[in-house]
């Protein structure tokens, strides 16, 4: 009924590394191939943590879209745009809260993992507690149907079908519904609505999934019908009320393999990242002064890659060749850390130099992220206010 749609954002507290480009941006340039997307700047979420210091949130936020720009999102086949210069958020999800049980908010995973890990901070907040609806409300207002997520967010995309779900049948349920639907149903043909009324029954009736996808196909070839119009009969096939929300499926996302310098997880809480727009000299000095197999003393020492940081730089960065040579190399000592060094910081600056370059267009020209960013804020205000029109409608504010 909807059209395919991505929504992504990222919550901009720092300059973004190679972490982040193997783990998202990579992800988002395929997906903006595939699908309408909507990739936005989330500065509220970074509100929840970083409430007492917000000038990192307001400093960072241009420049993470030029990070963005310069992995190689493309704002021409993606909308940009930043999240709290889209008043429906904030709109939806006071809304939103009013209907959410408390219960189910308590029960998200991250809610008390990240209590205990933010211990400096003090999270005992409507606003942390709040996160996960918030973030509902981010996908719901766009009718975004698909959202790439790692594994520890799913728990999220599917609190958010369940409050999806939760407010279809709690405002869908329309004056007269029924009525308005049997009229939808004949406007479709004397044949398609013998079939669509064939398919539901076979669906209700007995179950059959098969039924409940012929006849969403049938009606997402009818040109015929205004929105209103499908949205009743998608949801009188289900045996619900008009589909107002859109339920989201989940886009599992591979996770990031990019290690840090130091072999843990790459994060700026361990000081071990690569920028993705660091000086190449910086970069260089930083790969070369990379810890190694601590058993490998002098370079007359035979080592174990398994155990030393840049051999998981190679398993990113090196091709087959490139791995034998390392390991044998090591093992038996023929090649020394530096040598073993020296192909995984030709890759690396091999694939951050097309970085730095377009990112300078946009350093150049602060202006031109701005029309950009101001381009993407005006498109999704107007997808986000065409939904909101059907969420006041439907819980009685449309007062216009």
């Amino acid at each position: 009924m909807f059209a395919d749609r991505v929504l992504s954002g990222m919550r901009p507290t720092g300059n973004l590394h190679l972490g982040h480009y193997h783990g998202v941006l990579k992800n988002w340039v395929e997906l903006q191939q595939q699908y309408e997307c909507l990739f936005f700047v989330a500065d509220w979420h970074a509100l929840t943590t970083h409430y007492d210091s917000p000038e990192i949130v307001e400093k960072n936020a241009m420049d993470m879209v030029v990070d963005w720009l310069a992995a190689g999102v493309d704002p021409s086949k993606a909308v940009l745009f930043i999240q709290s210069k889209v008043p429906a958020h904030a709109e939806l999800f006071l809304l939103l809260s009013m209907m959410t049980p408390l219960g189910w908010l308590e029960r998200v995973p991250t809610y008390k993992d990240q209590q205990e890990k933010l211990t400096e901070k003090d999270l005992s907040t409507y606003g942390f507690l709040g996160y996960p609806l918030l973030q509902s409300a981010d996908i719901l207002i766009y009718r975004a149907n698909r959202v790439p997520v790692g594994e520890d967010q799913a728990p999220h995309i599917e609190f958010t079908r369940e409050i999806c779900r939760r407010f279809n049948h709690l405002y869908g349920k329309e004056s007269g519904f029924e009525e308005k639907a049997e009229a939808a149903i004949k406007k479709l043909g004397s044949k398609k609505s013998k079939l669509y009324r064939e398919l539901r029954n076979r669906y209700q009736e007995q179950g059959i999934e098969s039924a409940l996808e012929q006849a969403k196909s049938l009606l997402d070839t009818q040109q015929n019908l205004s929105m209103g119009d499908k949205e009743r009969l998608f949801g009188y096939l289900e045996g619900g009320g008009k589909m107002i929300l859109c339920e989201p499926e989940t886009l599992l996302t591979k996770a990031s393999r990019m290690p840090g310098l130091d072999g843990q997880k790459m994060s700026k809480s361990y000081n071990n990242t690569i920028s993705l727009r660091e000086d190449p000299e910086r970069i260089r000095k930083k790969i070369r002064t990379m810890p190694t197999d601590p058993a490998r003393v002098r370079r007359t020492d035979p080592g174990n890659p398994a155990v030393c940081p840049v051999w998981q730089f190679h398993l990113i960065y090196s091709d087959d060749e490139t791995c034998k040579w390392v390991q044998h190399g090591c093992t038996s000592a023929e090649i020394g850390c530096l040598d073993c060094k020296a192909p995984v910081i030709e890759k690396v600056l091999a694939e951050l130099e097309p970085m730095r370059e377009r990112a300078r267009i946009y350093e150049e020209d602060p202006v031109l992220v701005r029309n950009i960013i101001a381009d993407g804020c005006e498109k999704a205000n107007q997808l986000a206010e065409e939904t909101m029109r059907d969420i006041r409608s439907a819980i009685g504010l449309n007062y216009s």
